[in-house]
């Protein structure tokens, strides 16, 4: 696909002489070496990151980026289309899981309809208050069982929307969310598409579906592989099996990447968004801290292609980002080690043999 801009690219983050400086750091803090297991390795990976040796962060932007499929209609989902819509109103009106961890955690919350079915009212946000942001580019894809889910310009639209709206956000910190009935359904196809899993192993409940409902779903989605089976590269791929909150939140992840912010990943659809801008741009990885393995079998398939080690394993399955809010306060903590947690040397404590 021929885009009418070009993507961001993200540059390569390797900087021996800081990564040498940081584990020299790590290494004579005040505790055994290594006794804080993965806390160090995250710790290790902000700070090449954010280039320094001292990483804080700042302003971090929680952005949950909502619409609605086509293939809903297929019975793919649990649940009617019309939750996507009403978790939209919900997220903004302070009462999701996501919107309660974001207040508990200090994220600024945004929700952007990047495609939602029905016309979310625009609002003007009070301060501290979660914003609604409105780049719709149609009321919900096409369904991708029958032809491509949007056109090039609808995929290239949201691409360049989802780089708009992390250039408008304050902060070196990303976090990503989603919702959109059926999404799960795209996680599935780019996943099969692009990393050649097949359906049968990356196609779980999604919302809800019972064993009879699962089979359903795959023969669904074997029909919008078949149907769109030309589609290989990854933006051909993206247009003709994702959604518009998918290719949004791709166009965000590069650009949050060209300017070095810290890529907090939720769950099974927010990797697909993550996968896609891998393809494109590989060094993208660097920037990204997934923060749990869900319980969408998919999830742990899509981990392994991008060779990711999640945080968190509590068997979430929910998606809105509520997975990268709860494991926020990791992240700030491993900052937190690196910039406060005293040396050997400083504190006057004795090493191993000393």
């Amino acid at each position: 696909m021929q885009l009418p801009f070009e993507l961001p690219r993200a540059a390569n983050l390797s900087d021996p002489a800081l990564t040498r400086t940081l584990q020299h750091q790590l290494d004579h803090k005040t505790k055994p070496l290594g006794a804080l297991g993965r806390l160090e390795a995250l710790a290790l990976q902000l700070g090449q990151i954010l280039g320094t040796d001292q990483p804080t962060l700042q302003a971090p932007q929680m952005v949950v980026f909502a619409g609605d499929h086509g293939l809903a209609a297929r019975g793919v989902s649990a649940y009617p289309s019309d939750v996507t819509w009403q978790m939209v109103e919900n997220f903004l009106a302070g009462g999701a899981a996501v919107s309660v961890l974001a207040r508990q955690h200090g994220l600024a919350l945004t929700v952007v309809d990047c495609g939602v079915a029905r016309d979310i009212a625009p609002r003007a946000a009070a301060p501290g208050q979660p914003q609604l942001l409105l780049h719709k580019v149609a009321p919900g894809t096409q369904d991708a069982s029958v032809g491509p889910a949007m056109t090039a310009d609808q995929c290239a639209q949201a691409l360049h929307n989802g780089m708009e709206v992390v250039r408008a956000l304050p902060g070196n910190a990303l976090l990503l969310g989603e919702m959109g009935i059926g999404n799960t359904s795209v996680a599935s196809l780019l996943l099969a598409r692009l990393c050649g899993v097949s359906l049968q192993d990356c196609t779980g409940a999604g919302t809800g579906l019972d064993a009879a409902g699962i089979e359903r779903k795959r023969a669904v989605l074997a029909q919008a592989l078949a149907a769109n089976a030309t589609a290989t590269e990854p933006l051909d791929a993206l247009a003709a099996l994702g959604g518009f909150e998918v290719a949004t939140m791709t166009g965000a992840v590069l650009q949050a990447a060209q300017e070095r912010r810290v890529i907090v990943v939720d769950g099974f659809i927010t990797s697909a968004a993550v996968l896609v801008a891998a393809r494109l741009q590989p060094q993208v990885l660097q920037r990204c801290v997934f923060a749990h393995s869900s319980g969408e079998p998919g999830h742990a398939l899509m981990l392994a292609q991008l060779q990711a080690q999640p945080l968190l394993d509590m068997g979430l399955r929910l998606g809105e980002g509520s997975g990268a809010a709860l494991a926020w306060p990791l992240l700030q903590s491993a900052c937190a080690v690196l910039r406060e947690m005293a040396s050997f040397e400083a504190a006057g404590v004795a090493t191993q043999g000393g």
